[in-house]
């Protein structure tokens, strides 16, 4: 078993644990953090993100982890890799998918690109795919500057559920 655990200068990123629900909860319930997402996300609907995070790392052996500010030990916020089965065309297939999330407080500190650099860095290493996605909403002019220094790349509009998105690819290596 490799370990799950990163660090960063400044991060860590570890696994969720059951005690991190009420930090998922305020993540998702802010309107600030999901405004080119979605609805803020209730109690029950983070109970099953945090459910859903443990289920990807059990069944598939990727995952989200929790972004952990080293100097406080305070959670900031999410970064990692998903299989949702998003009802999108065309379909993703097996691509993993990444995504990110921090809270208002961390954001603009250069926290996401740090967590993601060290997210891909495992993931050159472990993945089967040689590839990965990420959706963003066209508006989302923050994490479109965080993907593409992260190397994803051509950028494909589409749909989903009735907003529009952009769908860039990366591959493993870096390259796409």
């Amino acid at each position: 078993m490799f370990d799950r655990n990163l660090e960063t200068g400044r991060l860590i990123l570890r696994l969720h644990q059951l005690e991190d629900f009420e930090d998922v909860y305020a993540l998702w319930a802010d309107d600030r953090v999901v405004r080119h997402i979605g609805p803020p996300a209730s109690q029950e609907e983070c109970w099953g993100r945090l459910l859903r995070y443990s289920g990807h790392w059990a069944l598939l052996g990727f995952g989200f982890w929790a972004v952990i500010e080293k100097r406080t030990g305070r959670f900031v916020g999410e970064v990692g890799f998903m299989d949702f089965k998003r009802q999108i065309d065309p379909p993703l297939g097996d691509v993993p998918e990444m995504g990110w999330a921090l809270i208002p407080e961390a954001q603009g500190q250069g926290y996401a690109s740090e967590a993601v650099a060290a997210a891909q860095k495992w993931a050159d290493a472990h993945f089967r795919s040689r590839r990965a996605v990420c959706l963003i909403h066209p508006d989302n002019r923050a994490s479109l500057r965080v993907a593409e220094k992260a190397g994803f790349k051509n950028p494909v509009e589409r749909c989903y559920r009735d907003q529009p998105t952009v769908v860039l690819s990366r591959g493993m290596d870096g390259v796409s």
